[in-house]
């Protein structure tokens, strides 16, 4: 099994992709040619006293079991930064999903999700859907993927009155994987998800991560997260977004 661990250098305070409400699924897959389990953990936690006491928590896990012809995806992310007695972030999802190899260039793919999001102002949302997974391009240089699922989602906003959303939606991304060297990998995702009953009603989330090895064990991540969401819960913005900077130890 491999273990990583990511903590935060400097820049805005990213929780990974639950920050962005649409988890990433390509720029978490574990590439490798072998079956079995795979795994990766980080943690990392502040606490800073001068006006106020400023607090910060990150946990994240992500577990892979591979065979011949299925993969299975296990993520969770946890993240927490309060200032004094109020919260500025504070966020959790969990993701499961499924995938079932049909030909070279085709997968059927199934997955569940529950998240919060204080920033977003979702406090749960559970989703579930299906859908096939195309390969359009694979080299040792550049692969190219496209999605298209639908998915049942129901949401419970953080107002008063409660707000309730059961709807069903199409999740489309298409994402590229760029090897200009060797240790180089750059990774962009671009998502869009109506509504199928309003398609005004949409979110586009694109996240790009540059992974640069700086050594046997070490590598530098850069990560972009860009959110519109057309019709946000209550009053959150439509628009976030967040770069981050992360160094990785794996072994």
């Amino acid at each position: 099994m491999r273990i990583l661990f990511l903590y935060p250098l400097t820049f805005l305070f990213s929780i990974r992709v639950s920050y962005s409400q649409i988890v990433n699924i390509e720029s978490s897959r574990m590439q490798s040619d072998t079956t079995g389990w795979k795994g990766n953990a980080g943690s990392s936690f502040s606490f800073t006293k001068n006006e106020e006491e400023i607090t910060q928590i990150t946990l994240n896990a992500h577990l892979q079991y591979k065979t011949k012809k299925s993969l299975w995806l296990i993520l969770a992310d946890y993240g927490f930064l309060k200032a004094g007695s109020e919260k500025f972030i504070a966020n959790s999802f969990g993701h499961l999903r499924y995938n079932y190899k049909i030909n070279s260039w085709l997968r059927w793919e199934a997955f569940a999700q529950a998240q919060k999001n204080y920033v977003t102002q979702i406090d749960a949302r559970y989703l579930a859907g299906a859908g096939p997974r195309f390969k359009l391009f694979d080299s040792k240089q550049f692969r190219l993927y496209a999605t298209t699922l639908f998915m049942y989602e129901h949401e419970k906003e953080r107002t008063i009155p409660v707000v309730k959303h059961h709807d069903v939606r199409n999740s489309s991304y298409i994402s590229f994987t760029l090897l200009p060297a060797n240790n180089i990998e750059i990774i962009s995702t671009t998502f869009y998800q109506p509504l199928l009953k309003e398609i005004k009603d949409a979110r586009i989330l694109n996240q790009s991560v540059v992974k640069i090895k700086t050594g046997n064990h070490f590598w530098i991540s850069l990560l972009w997260n860009y959110l519109y969401d057309s019709f946000p819960a209550g009053d959150a913005p439509k628009t976030t977004y967040n770069f981050s900077m992360g160094l990785n130890y794996e072994f």
